[in-house]
């Protein structure tokens, strides 16, 4: 070989491959344009929490804090169901899918709100809806929407036509309900309308992962629910009573293409659901509890647990790093009445973490053993890392009741910080007494079911949270004619004043970083943005943007109806939209409607 040769030949080959190194570079940075140029023009909302994660954070800053005061409407779309309307709308490709209260599901273009096609739903005859004709929203994945119904039924549709690809029934055989026959016929409660008992239904958004679709079942301890004789004034009492009525709720998953079960998880163990007779929560809240008398009566109640309620509520958070779905169970059955009931009542009012392809638990968190109070984890949890002491934890959190906001290890289930109350409370864990007794946070908790919204950059939690005191009273009729006495419990509203407030929660420290009142409880939900803004809609009909850091009202527009729905933001085109359902709540007494609000800056 020619030594001589060697550096031209070699230099020819460093530029040879610097060519194409440099070519290979111009591809690489002309695809990461295109991406970034269509992620910049386009972001969906695929799913109820946004993601996984169920944070609720959009990335956007298209609309911010400084020309939020420019939003206008858009379009609006008017369903023609007037209920109470509680939906996250979904937007993929362009397309938005929407559940309707009823069950009715509805695809609209999601830049104009041209309705694309419409699904009504066909309820069963036999069944009665347990907790109202509300629906949380849709699914969207493998090109179908699933939704769970208020009978218990989990339908795939065609994501292009809205024809129904597959129907099953998640439960096939209706419960027995309790009924106002069993109260005294000379009690007040008797006589007046209810407008809901215990009973199956699924009031929660599915969500898909791995090609199964995972949805639960609510309204296995909902009580009897008596309404008030006005149409704006909030529900009338909830009453607890004692009987086998009922039955255990579950968290269940489903083959995407044919709707077979895959897995389920009871939310009530067949064996052990006493637990250990807990005197006091894991974070130091104390129960006033007779455990002597409670160990005494386990024998009594040997098939308490099979009607032992525990409701899935809200839509879980998945880790997919470690295939981990988290998700919060409801109240033991009988509601508020505790005499068939001794122990725990696991795995009821928790944290629940599953394996997402077995269903296995690997940890749970009770937050309040042996509830008697209606203290459901409502709200959905939701995922981040958190920093604290110089390390980034992979944490769960959970916006309870009870009025605190928790946090926990996502790998143990470890307690890592409970944040300071985020409403009033007065008279906590305090059992009904023959004179009524005020306590607050009362069964509509101190956050209801609204979804909360984290900026992890930030590491805020913006929370929906709710003061409304409740009577706590129980309830006692003599025997007579050889029948037993009645006893029962009921929360029912007070004279008291009632509000709302939208917290900010600085999560490393659990302080409120700021808090702004509002006119009414609230309830629906909140979106925070990387454009500095926090939105959130109020019983009255206001719709709100906030500055994130600061809370300052910066915009505000006006509904009909209540705006009692998580908002949601997309983009499409370069443009990117914010959108609410507006439809109140009869629950809160906010005036219901069937109309979808969506907002662009002025200039689009």
């Amino acid at each position: 070989m020619n030594k001589s040769l060697e550096p031209v030949t070699m230099k020819r080959h460093f530029n040879l491959n610097f060519l194409i190194l440099a070519v290979v570079l111009s591809l690489l940075a002309a695809c990461t344009q295109i991406s970034t140029r269509y992620h910049a023009e386009t972001q969906d909302w695929p799913s109820f929490g946004r993601d996984y994660s169920s944070q609720r954070f959009s990335p956007s800053v298209q609309i911010n804090k400084d020309n939020v005061k420019n939003l206008v409407q858009a379009w609006q779309y008017k369903s023609g169901i007037t209920a109470t309307f509680q939906a996250t709308p979904i937007v993929q490709d362009g397309v938005m899918y929407l559940s309707l209260p009823f069950n009715h599901v509805v695809a609209l273009d999601a830049k104009t709100g041209k309705e694309l096609w419409r699904y009504n739903h066909d309820r069963r005859k036999d069944w009665q809806m347990c907790c109202g004709p509300a629906n949380r929203g849709v699914a969207v994945a493998a090109g179908r929407v699933f939704i769970g119904t208020v009978d218990a039924r989990l339908i795939a549709l065609n994501a292009k036509t809205g024809a129904k690809d597959w129907d099953i029934d998640v439960v096939e055989n209706a419960i027995l309900t309790e009924g106002q026959d069993a109260l005294d016929k000379n009690d007040p409660n008797s006589a007046r309308k209810v407008t809901g008992g215990t009973g199956i239904g699924i009031a929660m958004a599915p969500v898909v992962y791995k090609a199964k679709v995972i949805i639960g079942i609510t309204g296995v301890g909902y009580g009897l629910h008596i309404d008030n004789p006005r149409e704006d004034a909030p529900l009338g009492a909830v009453i607890g009573v004692t009987g086998l009525f009922g039955r255990p709720g579950f968290l269940a998953a489903y083959d995407v293409n044919n709707g077979k079960r895959v897995w389920q998880f009871d939310t009530i163990p067949e064996k052990g659901w006493e637990g250990q007779f807990s005197e006091t929560t894991e974070d130091g809240a104390t129960f006033n509890r007779d455990v002597a008398a409670e160990k005494a009566d386990l024998a009594k109640y040997p098939d308490a647990a099979r009607f032992g309620g525990g409701s899935a509520w809200s839509t879980p958070a998945i880790d997919a790093v470690t295939d981990t779905l988290y998700f919060g169970t409801g109240n033991p059955s009988p509601q508020m009445n505790d005499v068939s009931r001794p122990g725990d009542n696991l795995y009821t009012v928790s944290l629940v973490a599953l394996d997402v392809n077995t269903g296995k638990r690997k940890w749970h968190y009770q937050q309040v053993p042996h509830d008697l109070w209606g203290y459901d984890l409502a709200s959905p949890p939701v995922l981040f890392n958190y920093k604290i002491d110089g390390k980034i934890i992979p944490a769960v959190g959970q916006a309870s009741k009870t009025g605190w906001f928790y946090v926990h290890d996502r790998a143990t289930g470890k307690l890592l910080k409970k944040s300071e109350v985020f409403v009033p409370q007065q008279n906590m864990f305090k059992k009904a007494t023959l004179e009524g007794i005020v306590v607050y946070p009362g069964i509509l908790g101190g956050s209801n079911w609204s979804p909360v919204s984290v900026d992890e950059i930030n590491q805020r939690v913006f929370v929906a949270g709710i003061h409304a005191p409740i009577k706590y009273t129980l309830h006692e009729s003599p025997s007579k004619d050889g029948k037993p006495a009645i006893r029962y419990a009921a929360s029912e509203p007070t004279g008291d004043p009632r509000w709302g407030l939208l917290s900010a929660i600085d999560l490393a420290t659990g302080k409120i970083a700021w808090q702004n009142k509002t006119a009414q409880p609230l309830v629906g939900g909140v979106l925070a943005t990387a454009g500095g803004l926090v939105f959130m809609g109020e019983g009255n009909g206001n719709f709100n943007a906030y500055n994130s850091q600061t809370g300052e009202l910066l915009w505000q527009a006006k509904s009909d109806f209540g705006v009692n729905a998580p908002p949601i933001t997309y983009m499409i085109d370069g443009i990117q939209y914010i959108a609410v359902a507006s439809g109140g709540s009869s629950i809160f007494g906010y005036k219901q409607g069937d109309v979808v609000l969506v907002y662009k800056l002025s200039n689009q």
